[in-house]
């Protein structure tokens, strides 16, 4: 399996629109950020997790040109604001293809009310083809892959992580419940979100994410959903444990299974 980090930013990515702060005018390209995303890949199937503002951009820049399918972690903007160009996913088949989109009853009504265009009776020539599918809380397959949801808490708004084979994906969490931190442990590869340094009412910080790597004890560990208050990113790794990554745009993991 192959991780590729399209974007490892908050909501409003990095740097941020006006901010002259250290880490928003580092020349260090690990420290400019996109909003947060994955590519996974396995045998040859490719799922996207979350699809952001940043999609076109971060699809051009990973040279990806298909995908099998979409998960979604929940409908915040920062994470379903640029499906609308799915659209070019469905175009390079003949005849056109929906994009498989994986979601929950609640984030399928948030995009069924963002993209109300797509799905009602008259729809206009050329807008984004999606082929919803609800998951629950129990497993699912996407072209014979098993993906085990892991909710967490992002506040008090349930937000989905995915465990697929030997790597979890979980970002905008800020309380994980014991059964589900339990779907974390013997992993390969565990993704986490971990905001800031500074305590966060919504998300994990970097030492509460840390915390979570110690009990759940993954063989490695990224952090993403990373912005600009957690530092200059050459700085904050040598802060961090062995086996512990701040992940940036770009880099790409390969998972071991077993």
């Amino acid at each position: 399996m192959r991780l590729t980090f399209l974007g490892t930013g908050t909501s409003q990515g990095v740097p941020i629109i006006g901010c002259r702060c250290a880490v928003c005018t580092s020349p260090d390209p690990r420290d400019q950020r996109l909003r947060v995303s994955v590519l996974v890949e396995v045998n040859g199937t490719r799922i996207l997790i979350d699809a952001g503002p940043d999609m076109r951009q971060q699809l051009l820049r990973a040279r990806v040109t298909d995908l099998d399918a979409v998960l979604l972690t929940h409908a915040h903007m920062d994470h379903i604001g640029g499906m609308d160009d799915l659209r070019a996913i469905s175009f390079l088949h003949d005849p056109p293809r929906p994009v498989p989109i994986y979601a929950d009853p609640p984030t399928t009504d948030g995009v069924r009310h963002t993209y109300h265009y797509a799905f009602g009776p008259q729809r206009y020539p050329g807008v984004p083809e999606f082929a919803m599918r609800s998951i629950g809380r129990d497993p699912f397959q996407v072209e014979g892959i098993e993906v085990l949801p892991v909710e967490v808490m992002h506040m008090n708004m349930p937000v989905l992580g995915f465990r697929i084979g030997a790597m979890a994906y979980v970002t905008d969490a800020k309380t994980i419940a014991p059964a589900e931190r339990d779907k974390l442990r013997g992993l390969d590869v565990l993704v986490l979100n971990a905001l800031r340094k500074q305590e966060h009412y919504s998300h994990l910080n970097l030492q509460e994410a840390l915390e979570v790597v110690r009990d759940v004890r993954p063989r490695r560990a990224y952090f993403t959903h990373i912005s600009h208050w957690m530092g200059l990113h050459a700085e904050v790794q040598r802060e961090l444990p062995d086996g512990v990554i701040l992940a940036h745009d770009g880099l790409v993991v390969e998972v071991q299974e077993g």
